[in-house]
């Protein structure tokens, strides 16, 4: 059979060169398809459900949230299994579809399930997907640079405009904030005064909700004119949350300026990000959605952060700490490298055994053939370009040029004794 080949292909050598061009062409744009990322993704095909229920113990957040929500997912089709973790004030349970189940058709079941089991949870109580990225979706970090900005101001700029900017970028699943203080209205009650007035927090709560509103009334036509009535009852400063009443007694209006402190204030936190030792800075992470190509999203992701700079404050700017897109980049200039050196190598090695460029020729257009025909198989495979791939076809590079240099030196050395035994031959026939 190998022998009918190799004479085919000897007989009808341009149909060959052809089909290696078609091949190498398919395989030129395949590598332009095909993801490409630093690190495999050998996560789990799983889809996350966060419920927050501030204030609980884990033992209550085990009873209340994760038992119900772990027995109820366990029925949706074509699952694994289903693993818990309850916390103070949280509760995560991960949903773990079988490899071949597309994340987003698992999303859907797993909402449609969420949707009738969220009436057995307490009252208030609601769960919501986490996005849809891997373990791996973190391709991008960066900080503030910001002096003369307080962490406040900081984290409102990243939570208020940079993320939303950023969340827009195609391939982007969140943008995840950290650092910094999450502005907050805090109100401070004293328990002597509320005694003292007897009031309790209850009160005051249902005084500072019913006060926080906006409502509206109809539309009436006065002189061929309509107006629209509305109240506009939002609370937009410190001095008047401090004016709410909360109750009245004797014709006094008793404020809450006369039983609590009203301040701005940030959100009590569990840590702080600092970097390099020069202070706590705020920043965001940039996850990746599922399935798509890191570095295109990273470039695009840059090029939406040199746009939203520009409408930064002055002296405000980026500072990217952490870039999977360099990683990248050396794992493709590496293969380039190496690809290069082989053909270098291999070249030299023929010629000087050999002393026939032909032969030199033949092994070094194999290399380039085969690695092309290698990202087409990768892309019917769904493998995307990463270290192991790219360090696996590096590897490969050796073995086809062994096995070039073998079938090379085997065919010369057969062509050499046909060639001898001709002149001989020749020479006996001659003398003859």
């Amino acid at each position: 059979m190998v022998h009918r080949i190799i004479e085919w292909s000897l007989h009808n050598r341009f149909i060959v060169l052809v089909l290696a061009a078609g091949l190498f062409t398919w395989g030129f744009f395949a590598v332009k398809k095909n993801p490409i990322d630093a690190i495999p993704d050998l996560s789990e095909n799983q889809v996350i459900v966060f419920t927050e229920w501030m204030g609980r113990g884990p033992q209550l957040i085990e009873d209340q949230i994760t038992y119900p929500l772990v027995t109820n997912l366990q029925g949706l089709p074509r699952i694994k299994y289903v693993r818990g973790s309850s916390m103070f004030g949280m509760s995560f349970i991960y949903v773990i579809f079988n490899d071949d189940v597309d994340i987003y058709w698992a999303r859907e079941r797993v909402l449609e399930r969420l949707s009738t089991v969220s009436r057995s949870l307490p009252t208030g109580v609601t769960p919501q997907l986490g996005p849809d990225g891997t373990g791996v979706g973190h391709i991008l970090w960066y900080t503030l640079d910001a002096p003369g900005m307080d962490l406040g101001e900081q984290r409102a700029l990243q939570d208020w405009y940079i993320k939303f900017a950023l969340q827009n970028v195609e391939g982007v699943s969140e943008i995840a904030s950290f650092g910094g203080f999450q502005k907050q209205y805090q109100v401070t009650l004293n328990p002597n005064q509320l005694l003292y007035y007897r009031l309790s927090a209850a009160e005051v709560i249902n005084a500072i909700r019913t006060n926080n509103n906006e409502s509206g009334g109809r539309k009436f036509e006065l002189s061929d004119i309509g107006y629209i009535i509305k109240t506009s009852g939002y609370l937009k400063s410190v001095e008047e949350i401090g004016n709410i009443p909360v109750k009245n007694q004797n014709s006094i209006p008793i404020r809450i300026r006369d039983i609590a402190t009203v301040q701005m204030t940030g959100e009590p936190r569990l840590g702080i990000f600092d970097q390099d030792g020069e202070g706590e800075r705020v920043g965001g992470i940039v996850v990746m959605r599922y399935g798509e190509n890191a570095a295109a999203v990273i470039d695009k992701v840059k090029a939406k952060m040199k746009e939203v700079a520009k409408g930064f404050p002055e002296k405000v700017k980026f500072d990217i700490v952490y870039d999977r897109g360099e990683l990248i980049r050396e794992s493709i200039d590496s293969i380039k490298r190496t690809l290069i050196e082989e053909m270098i190598v291999v070249s030299i090695v023929v010629i000087i055994f050999l002393f026939h460029w032909r032969s030199a020729l033949s092994i070094i257009i194999q290399i380039p053939i085969t690695i092309a025909a290698s990202f087409i198989l990768l892309n019917a495979s769904g493998i995307s370009s990463n270290i192991m791939s790219l360090t696996g076809i590096a590897l490969a590079i050796g073995v086809i040029v062994d096995n070039g240099i073998i079938m090379s030196e085997n065919a010369y050395k057969h062509l050499s004794e046909k060639y001898e035994q001709y002149l001989h031959q020749n020479k006996q026939s001659a003398s003859s």
